[in-house]
């Protein structure tokens, strides 16, 4: 009984945290750093991020810190995305997570942006020829998680970011939390929780807010600094579930639905499928839609699809490499994004 009454609790805060964060497409494009909406990691990418209740390991400090709990023996693994190709960006992470003791597991990761070349214009060289500057964007960040009970395992993800030009700079601390659940008579049936990007305000500063004007008084000229406005994160809800069903010996089946709300654009629905032979092949498979019933339009770049294979390789022991590859379709305006990983196991 007191077991039931907690899982009612933990259903009501669902519903009231839904309701908090209902997504908002009004605001959309008003918030900042949104390089933390980017997920850098292939087999998460081939779920359209909708592997809240059933990712595991390290790339779990992206979709729902509490799937990093699961991790048995050190973990460390990259991967680069092809992000949006015709638009010249590339991202690329690296992470590493190992168990603490007690249950726990410590991991860290550190993500970078790089949007290549960018030419410089001025009001006197409005065609360019002053130059150019490389914009980069970094998130790096420290995070625990631990195991509970037989069923909770629950975790903290603490990130720094960091956007930077030539004479420009904003740098801020959120973190994330989430909670996943497993229960049913084989362990087949996970729930998961995450709530994403909680963090203060903060904004842009540095040599580029200042311009020379003349004195208003005077016959010279003097440095005034702009004032700039702080922006706010983009913060994330989201919610999913999933089941594993064992098809025989050594097929399964993993079937997962996701919710996302967010504070700064349209909410997203996602639901995906993953066949596992062995746990040596996954292939896995997609669907993204938005809430487009504020305006019937479609206004984000990825839609519809996305799909992945995992392989894993043995390497000696209880150790093993896996290489998975992703893409996720995207509108007519970009040619999709590709990801490649790898993750070493020892």
């Amino acid at each position: 009984m007191e077991m039931m009454k907690k899982h009612i609790a933990t259903i009501a805060l669902v519903a009231a945290s839904t309701a908090l964060f209902a997504g908002n497409p009004v605001r959309s494009g008003s918030a900042g750093a949104s390089e933390l909406l980017i997920n850098p990691w292939a087999r998460t990418a081939g779920w359209s991020e909708g592997n809240t209740a059933n990712v595991m390991g390290l790339e779990a400090m992206y979709g729902n810190i509490a799937g990093m709990a699961f991790t048995t023996g050190l973990q460390t693994g990259f991967a680069n995305s092809q992000w949006l190709v015709g638009s010249g960006i590339q991202l690329n992470s690296a992470s590493f997570a190992t168990p603490s003791g007690n249950e726990g597991v410590l991991g860290i990761h550190i993500t970078n942006m790089n949007y290549g070349q960018i030419e410089v214009t001025t009001t006197e060289l409005p065609d360019g020829g002053a130059g150019f500057f490389s914009p980069t964007s970094t998130i790096i960040g420290m995070a625990y998680a631990k195991k509970f009970t037989q069923s909770i395992y629950g975790g903290v993800n603490i990130k720094l970011y960091n956007s930077s030009i030539s004479n420009l700079s904003a740098t801020g601390v959120c973190f994330d939390a989430g909670v996943q659940y497993v229960t049913g008579a084989d362990r087949d049936f996970r729930f998961g929780i995450t709530l994403r990007n909680i963090g203060p305000s903060f904004g842009y500063s540095g040599d580029g807010m200042a311009i020379v004007l003349p004195v208003p008084t005077g016959s010279h000229t003097t440095t005034f600094d702009s004032r700039t406005e702080q922006f706010e994160l983009p913060t994330q809800l989201a919610i999913g579930a999933a089941k594993r069903f064992d098809l025989d010996a050594k097929n399964r089946l993993n079937v997962a639905g996701n919710f996302i709300s967010n504070s700064f654009k349209k909410d997203q629905f996602t639901a995906g499928v993953e066949f596992d032979h062995n746990d040596i092949f996954q292939v896995r498979a997609s669907y993204a839609m938005f809430d487009n019933r504020y305006d019937g339009l479609t206004t984000e770049a990825f839609m519809g699809p996305a799909m992945g294979f995992t392989v894993n390789a043995p390497t000696g022991g209880t150790s093993k490499l896996s290489l998975t590859y992703a893409y996720r379709l995207t509108n007519s305006a970009f040619a999709g994004v590709h990801t490649l990983g790898a993750t070493l196991v020892l």
